[in-house]
């Protein structure tokens, strides 16, 4: 038991002096603001983003500004069941600045790295871009979409040259499921006069993996798709910042294939 007690404080006294230790103090290749230079964004960790933008810590002999990115994470998901990050994006400037260390000028940068990153995302691409990949649907729609508290189901309508002409919210559900009839979804393409339609629904879980009901409806979809002779090229399911595309997932488009 004692060697287990000796175990736990000697790492307990490594974690602290990890995140004491001052950036300026770190080997350069350790630095965060390098590492995100010579190996790029993705290589740093929640906590060193964060690092990041604070610039600085809590002062001498306490955390540095990865161990305040680390403290903030922490603080944030404690009293939350969703992913720390994801709790970023309603976070208030008084609950940022009741943690120890981070005052009005390293809240206010946290939240206006997280808006500029949600308006890079929501940003839509302009009237009648072609859609050559899914991610371009997925961008046109992530404002009505991505991050919303109920499951929402909308379509994408496009021209013969798979250009966007229009964009509808079809329906809102609850929390766990959207009702959709294809009767509704193909009304409102037909309306548009588009002839080519790529439908998305969100998971305000974040999950973006297909259920039996989402499989179900693409199928269901695909079938009137091909009786009307309005070929459905896709089906997205967004959140949290990311998406899937159940035709890259499945092998519904060879059992129901469209004409493209």
């Amino acid at each position: 038991m004692r060697r287990l007690r000796n175990i736990y404080v000697l790492i307990s006294g490594i974690l602290k002096m990890t995140y004491s230790l001052r950036i300026v103090d770190m080997a350069e290749s350790d630095r965060p603001r390098e590492r995100l230079l010579s190996q790029g964004v993705r290589s740093l960790s929640n906590a060193e983003l964060i690092a990041i933008l604070l610039g600085t810590g809590q002062g001498a002999g306490k955390l540095s500004a990865v161990g305040l990115g680390q403290l903030i994470l922490q603080t944030i998901g404690k009293d939350r069941t969703s992913d720390p990050v994801a709790a970023l994006q309603s976070i208030s400037p008084q609950e940022l600045m009741q943690i120890e260390g981070v005052g009005p000028a390293k809240a206010t940068a946290i939240l206006a790295a997280i808006e500029l990153g949600k308006r890079a995302l929501y940003a839509k691409p302009p009237d009648l871009t072609e859609v050559t990949d899914p991610a371009i649907a997925a961008a046109a729609l992530s404002q009505d979409l991505m991050w919303q508290p109920q499951e929402r189901l909308a379509v994408v309508m496009l021209d013969s040259k798979n250009r966007i002409i229009a964009q509808r919210v079809i329906t809102i559900g609850t929390a766990t499921e959207t009702l959709a009839h294809p009767r509704d979804i193909f009304r409102e393409v037909l309306k548009s006069g588009a002839v080519r339609l790529i439908v998305a629904h969100n998971h305000p879980s974040g999950n973006t993996n297909p259920s039996n009901e989402d499989i179900k409806l693409t199928r269901q979809l695909l079938e009137a798709a091909r009786m009307l002779s309005i070929p459905l090229l896709d089906h997205l399911i967004l959140g949290n910042g990311t998406f899937s595309s159940i035709r890259e997932m499945s092998n519904l488009w060879k059992e129901v294939p469209q004409e493209e």
